[in-house]
């Protein structure tokens, strides 16, 4: 009887160990999928930003080079 008790508790050990392994998978995944969409979030505002900096030095470098060229 005493050696199926022991018999038990390692059991549970084994079980808790996998369902914290498991907990952990999940949680892994869970970060991987938000990271995923957060950097594709990010490109997409990346790109729009450059385009609208861009923009403003374009404008910018030509109302300069206007008041060069129209002397």
């Amino acid at each position: 009887m005493k050696y199926h008790l022991n018999e038990l508790k390692i059991d549970q050990k084994g079980q808790a160990g996998a369902e914290l392994i498991l907990l952990i998978g999940a949680m892994l995944i869970i970060v991987l999928m938000v990271v995923h969409f957060y950097k594709s979030y990010l490109g997409d505002l990346g790109n729009e930003i450059s385009g609208n900096e861009l923009d403003e030095l374009n404008k910018s470098i030509e109302s300069i080079s206007s008041k060069f060229t129209n002397k």
